[in-house]
């Protein structure tokens, strides 16, 4: 069984991984770790109360342990309450992440017609040399620290799915221009492979903090621009380049500008779908038919209701 397959009130006891460690201070000045585990099935939160130093120094983000607790909730939201906790240090700490639904041979074969349809010679130019200068990392990185996507492989299906989201949207709409919204859809969120630190334990790097992923990508297209004697300040960089400092959709969500071509806006809009979806699709799976899921707190903290099977 894994950290989701539990229900309120039973014991737990197995191996999982610290995705992330908080150490901090009760009002009382009481010290202790407020840790999120990991295992294939999910995330569960917990606090060790009364951690001692070694303990904080031992239970970091990125190691696993054998948990010992009993699943509860907490304002709605599940939890366990920690008995025992030791060191695994025998268990392979990627083992414990989440994979993406398709395997990476599997979304190689299925990105490859989408990298042909553009024949835009600087487009295909930019977007091939970026893609093998990320390599492996773009099949193996998770889209986010939390919310949606944050498994490994995460990157590339969220992009696929997007892809695949543009290709119906553009059969629909034939003035988009496919091979535009295409090569903005590969590059939106490669940056993030630079802004998180990989798919065990994700956690922010320093330029992902003080940078992020939408101006660290936007540095490397001019970067390759200047490699490859491009132009970066042509028209046809500079509206690839809008794609992807725009689709964010608002300043207050870390887009430099506002989408101000169609297939800006488009991006931005199926960019929202399919996070939304899966961070949906995620809570409704742990959620019994009838009931509300929890309160999510990317989506403007609402419930969403499971109807009855």
């Amino acid at each position: 069984m894994g950290l989701n397959d539990y229900q309120d009130g039973e014991n737990l006891q197995l191996a999982c991984l610290i995705k992330d460690a908080q150490a901090k201070t009760t009002k009382t000045n009481s010290q202790y770790l407020a840790l999120t585990f990991s295992d294939q099935s999910g995330e569960l939160s917990g606090n060790l109360w009364d951690a001692t130093a070694e303990q904080v120094a031992a239970f970091q983000p990125g190691v696993v342990v054998e948990l010992t607790g009993k699943r509860s909730s907490y304002q709605g939201r599940p939890q366990v309450e920690i008995q025992a906790l030791a060191l695994a240090p025998e268990k392979r700490p990627e083992d414990f992440v989440p994979q993406a639904p398709e395997s990476v041979a599997d979304m190689k074969d299925a990105l490859r017609p989408f990298f042909t349809a553009i024949q835009e010679p600087t487009w295909h130019q930019i977007v091939v040399a970026l893609v093998a200068q990320h390599g492996e990392k773009f099949f193996i990185s998770p889209a986010a620290k939390t919310n949606h996507h944050a498994f490994a492989g995460g990157l590339a299906y969220h992009t696929l799915s997007i892809l695949r989201l543009a290709e119906a949207v553009c059969d629909l709409y034939p003035a988009l221009n496919r091979e535009l919204l295409y090569a903005g859809a590969i590059l939106h969120d490669l940056g993030k492979t630079l802004e998180l630190s990989g798919a065990v334990a994700t956690q922010y790097t320093l330029a992902g903090q003080l940078v992020g992923h939408i101006s660290l990508l936007d540095g490397e297209i001019v970067a390759t621009c200047q490699a490859q004697q491009l132009d970066p300040n042509s028209e046809a960089v500079v509206l690839l380049r809008h794609l992807i400092l725009s689709h964010h959709g608002l300043l207050e969500y870390g887009s430099p500008v506002r989408p101000q071509v169609r297939e800006a806006e488009v991006l931005h809009q199926l960019d929202e779908l399919d996070a939304s979806l899966l961070m949906m699709d995620t809570a409704l799976a742990k959620t019994t038919p009838g009931e509300f899921t929890d309160r999510l707190f990317a989506m403007d903290r609402r419930q969403f209701y499971r109807p009855q099977e």
